[in-house]
């Protein structure tokens, strides 16, 4: 294990590659800040990497009287549709009606109507359901996204999937995000701006030293150990938030985070249209089931209380069967266990706010500073994938009160790599990859589209057949696409590439996975040796 050294000092030293993280260093070095962030995994292994991968209001919020969170986070759909067209695009959620739809007992609105109406005794009327959408169209001032209609469920491709008691629905806009690649995109923008990212790499411990941090880390991989040195420490670590607070910094804070775990399983694919839905349960909570990756169905997420964030999180077989359960009191054609072929979990790490339950703890996000020992640490609780620009921009407040900061706001007109065309251009760019490269056929030219936008055509190059890329490792991923993967995206082994830059995962074999590890390991230890 090699000895430390010291390494010159930055403005902001960011402990975290999560969305928050990665979204603060971009929006800071754009603004002129010397950054420097430290993943201790890989970029957006952890919560960000296991979303239900939607950017949306949270129609459910306003149960909460969350209305500032959904506001914020319906004005954003639209900003960031307009900065990756490639990675996020809109959906139309379908919301079965039906008598019987009751609240969770303890919501405010719940509370409210019991009150007022007791003998709706929890009952999700159909005026209440609307007006909620009424309010979700028009508290964000749509401009790109249609609103809500209602749809008849008999005779028509929505409804041939349910079962025969639900006649209507309603039907509203949300969008649909990749958000492991919204993770990676942000820390090269990051990095494009001139900021330092740092994976594999674990802040050991970090010291005040009078108005500087100095920060420990180690590389995980050679073991490398360094000293960082920075004005300002911003502690984006997710689930380990409260572990840095108090292990890694030992800061006498109060602020307490709450860990609530979100499991989601895949099934092959129910249903023929693209259309989401949005499924309402006895219990008062709500699962989505998502077109997911052209031929399976994304269906979550539960809300379960999470206690130490060093335990991975795993779908349980209890998580999995409510799922299961669920779904099928909705769906014409009962799913069993046997049907799910992956399932992913993830803990989102909430404010403590004190809430009766994991499903009533708040999705918004809280920023506190703590400079009382000299040098300045903002720490970041909870928030949205949907508000994760907005939180970056409300962080850079917070760091305006004690660095310099040379310019405004910046990021909501800034696409992100790749994103570089209209919103309405996706089809246009894969019929010009299929004309130019004739050989990929429109399922690869898809995915290319989808997954990289309009930088796929710098990894094709001069390719004339699928041969010129090099190395096929199954599912139409190359050895041209694997070295601009290792080259510009951090990734190091075969699940950052087939479960976070791709989902890939799904479709090659254990042997194929396998062999591109071995295959990134070798070129790995090859490059480090040519240095």
């Amino acid at each position: 294990m090699s000895e430390s050294r010291d390494i010159k000092r930055v403005d902001l030293f960011v402990i975290g590659g999560g969305i928050n993280g990665c979204g603060i260093a971009r929006d800071a070095a754009g603004r002129g800040l010397s950054v420097t962030l430290a993943e201790m995994d890989d970029l957006a292994s952890a919560t960000s990497s296991a979303s239900t991968k939607l950017f949306h209001g949270g129609l459910r919020y306003l149960e909460y009287f969350e209305f500032r969170l959904v506001r914020e986070a319906l004005i954003e759909r639209e900003v960031l549709l307009r900065a990756m067209p490639h990675i996020s695009w809109p959906m139309r959620f379908v919301l079965p009606y039906h008598p019987s739809m009751r609240f969770e007992s303890e919501t405010p609105t719940s509370k409210l109507l019991t009150t007022v109406m007791p003998w709706m005794k929890g009952r999700r009327p159909a005026w209440l359901i609307r007006l909620g959408l009424f309010m979700y169209d028009h508290l964000g001032g749509r401009k790109i996204l249609p609103g809500t209609t209602t749809v008849s469920l008999r005779g028509t491709p929505e409804g041939a999937p349910l079962q025969d008691r639900f006649e209507t629905a309603y039907e509203y806009s949300d969008c649909w995000v990749q958000d492991s690649r919204l993770v990676v995109l942000n820390a090269r923008d990051a990095e494009a701006h001139g900021a330092t990212i740092l994976t594999r790499t674990k802040v050991t411990h970090a010291r005040r030293d009078g108005d500087i941090w100095q920060i420990e880390t180690v590389d995980t991989v050679t073991g490398d150990r360094r000293t960082h040195h920075a004005r300002m420490l911003v502690n984006a670590g997710g689930p380990w938030v409260g572990d840095i607070i108090h292990d890694k910094i030992d800061l006498p804070s109060r602020e307490g985070v709450r860990l609530v775990r979100g499991s989601h399983i895949v099934t092959r694919r129910l249903y023929d249209h693209d259309k989401c839905y949005f499924f309402q349960g006895t219990d008062g909570r709500i699962i989505f089931a998502i077109p997911y990756e052209r031929d399976f169905t994304l269906i979550g997420t539960t809300d379960s209380e999470h206690t130490d964030p060093s335990r991975r999180p795993e779908c349980s077989p209890e998580e999995r069967d409510y799922l299961i359960a669920f779904a099928n009191r909705y769906f014409r054609q009962a799913i069993s266990a046997n049907d799910v072929v992956w399932s992913y979990s993830g803990v989102r790490p909430l404010y403590d706010d004190g809430a009766s339950s994991a499903t009533a703890a708040t999705r918004d996000y809280t920023l506190k500073v703590d400079d009382s020992g000299g040098a300045p640490v903002l720490n970041i609780f909870g928030g949205k994938i949907t508000t994760y620009r907005r939180l970056a921009e409300s962080a850079l407040e917070k760091i305006g009160e004690h660095l310099t900061v040379g310019k405004g706001p910046w990021t909501a007109g800034a696409p992100l790599a790749g994103g570089d065309f209209p919103v309405d251009g996706v089809q246009a760019l894969i019929e010009g990859l299929e004309r130019d490269y004739p050989f990929l056929g429109p399922d690869w030219a898809l995915r290319l589209v989808r997954t990289y936008g309009t930088e796929a055509r710098r990894f094709l190059g001069s390719a004339t057949t699928a041969a010129d890329l090099g190395r096929d490792f199954g599912a139409t991923l190359t050895e041209a696409e694997m070295i601009w993967l290792m080259r510009r995206e951090y990734a190091r082994t075969a699940e950052d590439v087939v479960w976070r830059r791709t989902k890939l995962g799904l479709r090659l074999s254990e042997e194929e996975i396998a062999a591109l590890d071995g295959w990134m390991t070798s070129r790995r230890e090859g490059a480090a040796a040519a240095e």
